[in-house]
């Protein structure tokens, strides 16, 4: 029988780097991985699966790979069928590998060649955090800062989030925070690197407890922080604030906490992205003669001058008397709807003065004439 090219196997040039054996191997095993075999193909599935894993375990181990360069398949078993490969038994690998027992690839990888001496016990990264704030319309013309109170989990002050202030090295891993597990079955020794239960990982055992936090590592904590809310923020929009969501694990990161702003409605003013609408109301005279009328805008007031025979509902434009764009700065405008208010009590000499108005109006006869 023909020895196994593993370079051809794996898809990879003879000069490969590790990196290139471990990402060609990762994509290989999750494409034959046996619970991924059609109907009818789970021995096939099976035999590549072993195969690829013979390969990646020899071409990234140097020593192995030097040998397989000069003398093949044979530097490892006399048949050079690449079955009794000489340490590893990839049947209880992959038996190991169906029931879950690693997490990902990546740790398929380090345990099947023994090229990592990490710790099982990862560093984490907190959880998030959200909560809500709300502000008014001046809020977002100006920009504002709010306080938000928190209550969460923060790494003890006291022992730096260890649980503990004096630690010696375990005994049991060296202070390396694994051990290695060596189980001999038929088809040699396989050879399986995981986390010391002893110091869960750590590499050190603690020799006291923390009076302040019990040992936890973390207590809970009730703060306040000041937070920066733009000028321009719309309702919905979220602002980060990094590193104050919850405590990470194992010397991890924190979480970041998410601040979502909402926005109140205003008594007077309705928004449209950055342009304000108001509506106010005008005198039939002021409509009819013209004038210039004082405006609240959301900065204050402003004049707006009211040309001589304006109809009811009529939009005027104020440029940029909005609110800023949250992004660039540039400012909306105001739309100003005018009503006019029809008196609802009249003097008689303003009853008199309305129907003198009154008698200046088209007659019948000449309304007729116009629109037959």
């Amino acid at each position: 029988m023909a020895e196994t090219d593993y370079y051809k196997l794996l898809g990879i040039e003879k000069g490969a780097s590790k990196d290139e054996i471990k990402k060609a191997y990762k994509k290989l095993a999750m494409k034959y991985h046996p619970d991924r075999a059609p109907e009818g193909k789970k021995e096939e599935y099976e035999e590549k699966f072993k195969e690829i894993s013979q390969a990646a375990a020899v071409l990234s181990d140097e020593k192995k790979r030097a040998q397989y360069d000069q003398y093949g398949n044979a530097a490892f078993n006399g048949s050079g069928s690449g079955a009794g490969f000489s340490g590893f038994d990839f049947s209880d690998v992959m038996s190991q590998f169906r029931s879950g027992m690693f997490g990902d690839f990546d740790d398929v990888f380090d345990h099947l060649f023994g090229g990592s001496t990490r710790s099982r016990t990862r560093s984490r990264r907190g959880s998030d955090l959200l909560t809500n704030v709300e502000i008014s319309l001046e809020d977002v013309a100006h920009g504002t800062k709010q306080t938000i109170p928190l209550n969460k989990l923060e790494h003890c002050p006291d022992c730096h989030g260890r649980g503990a202030h004096d630690f010696t090295t375990c005994p049991h891993c060296g202070g390396s925070g694994t051990v290695r597990r060596t189980q001999r079955t038929a088809f040699g020794i396989f050879q399986q690197t995981g986390p010391c239960n002893y110091c869960q990982g750590q590499g050190e055992q603690p020799q006291d407890s923390c009076k302040t936090c019990e040992g936890e590592g973390v207590i809970r904590k009730k703060k306040e922080i000041e937070i920066s809310i733009p000028a321009g923020v719309e309702s919905g929009m979220r602002l980060r604030v990094t590193g104050e969501g919850e405590v990470g694990s194992n010397n991890g990161p924190n979480g970041d906490l998410y601040v979502e702003v909402h926005v109140a409605e205003h008594k007077f003013f309705k928004r449209e992205h950055n342009d304000l609408r108001i509506t106010v109301p005008i005198s039939f005279s002021q409509a009819v003669l013209g004038d210039e009328i004082e405006v609240p805008t959301i900065r204050g007031k402003a004049d707006l001058t009211i040309p001589a025979g304006t109809a009811s509902e009529t939009i005027f434009r104020m440029n940029g008397k909005g609110l800023p764009d949250v992004h660039s700065g540039s400012k909306g405008d105001q739309l100003v709807k005018v009503c006019i208010q029809v008196p609802k009590k009249l003097t008689k000499k303003q009853k008199d003065l309305i129907k003198q108005l009154d008698e200046e109006k088209p007659s019948k006869s000449f309304l007729a004439k116009i629109f037959g």
